[in-house]
């Protein structure tokens, strides 16, 4: 394996590091039941997507 001839600065290694951060995801709210939910995702609680129905959510009775 080849090794490294000099060192690398703290800025130039920081530098390459800038886009390696973790993000928050963008959660909203759905606009049929009101629960909280990932954007470009269906609802988990009700199936709905964009005002309209996505999936049957069976319930439990």
């Amino acid at each position: 394996m080849p090794h490294p001839k000099h060192k690398i600065s703290t800025t130039r290694r920081d530098k390459r590091r800038t886009h390696d951060k973790a993000t928050v995801p963008t959660i909203a709210l759905c606009s049929h039941c009101g629960s909280p939910v990932l954007y470009h995702r269906i609802c988990p609680e009700c199936g709905y997507y964009r005002g309209k129905q996505a999936i049957i959510k069976a319930t439990a009775e």
